[in-house]
């Protein structure tokens, strides 16, 4: 099984991270409303970085240490830019 780590953009700007076995269900159920009183309030969303994992415990663990990111880290990370990311990573 297949389990995924996504962040979403909230036409806010702010981003929403989360992970799930089934991504396109996922991210529909946010676009409906459906789950996350965040999300909710701030759609619609885009789905803007997902990455995919073997277990759900990898994908929790990578969906908890990105949401101790900075914005900016996030942002370089979606942008795949990986130098900038790097040198983020230096300096926290």
């Amino acid at each position: 099984m297949t389990f995924w780590l996504y962040i979403l953009r909230c036409v806010d700007g702010s981003y929403y991270i989360g992970h799930t076995e089934d991504l396109e269900k996922r991210f529909a159920e946010h676009n409906l409303g459906a789950v996350s009183s965040y999300t909710r309030k701030r759609r619609p969303l885009t789905l803007v970085f997902s990455d995919e994992f073997s277990t759900r415990e990898e994908a929790l663990a990578r969906e908890r240490q990105l949401k101790g990111w900075s914005r900016a880290k996030k942002e370089a990370l979606i942008k795949g830019n990986w130098t900038l990311l790097r040198e983020l990573a230096r300096h926290f």
